[in-house]
């Protein structure tokens, strides 16, 4: 986002929007976590951000898309955790930036059976 004020310009970075919509998508109940894949989680683990692990965005001078990866926990409705994942991304993006998010869009890459048992969906292995 960039806006021109009296006193000069304001700048959201893409990272920004990230951190954001990662917080938020782990305070919904029913994630039990955001998945990022292998090469991209250990990217992030070498870079320290891992809030913004399974969170991409593409931010406009008004606008922000959002795409989501998630593991969701297992026994709660997939499509009632994903549509009030997009109501908590989208609020507290727009909140926070004033930016309009035009999307936020959800892929649930996992199930999560208890803390430490995950089953990824693309590789059906138990980790």
């Amino acid at each position: 986002m960039t806006e021109q004020l009296q006193t000069g310009l304001i700048r959201i970075s893409d990272d920004v929007v990230a951190t954001i919509a990662g917080l938020a998508a782990l305070e919904t109940p029913g994630i039990a976590a955001m998945s990022g894949g292998i090469s991209e989680g250990l990217a992030k683990r070498l870079s320290g951000k891992n809030v913004q692990k399974g969170v991409s965005v593409e931010v406009g001078q008004l606008e922000a898309a959002i795409d989501l990866r998630v593991i969701v926990k297992y026994g709660i409705p997939i499509h009632e955790v994903s549509r009030q994942l997009q109501l908590n991304v989208r609020e507290s993006v727009e909140n926070m930036t004033g930016l309009h998010v035009v999307e936020v869009n959800i892929k649930v890459e996992g199930v999560a059976f208890k803390e430490e048992e995950v089953v990824d969906v693309d590789s059906s292995r138990v980790k």
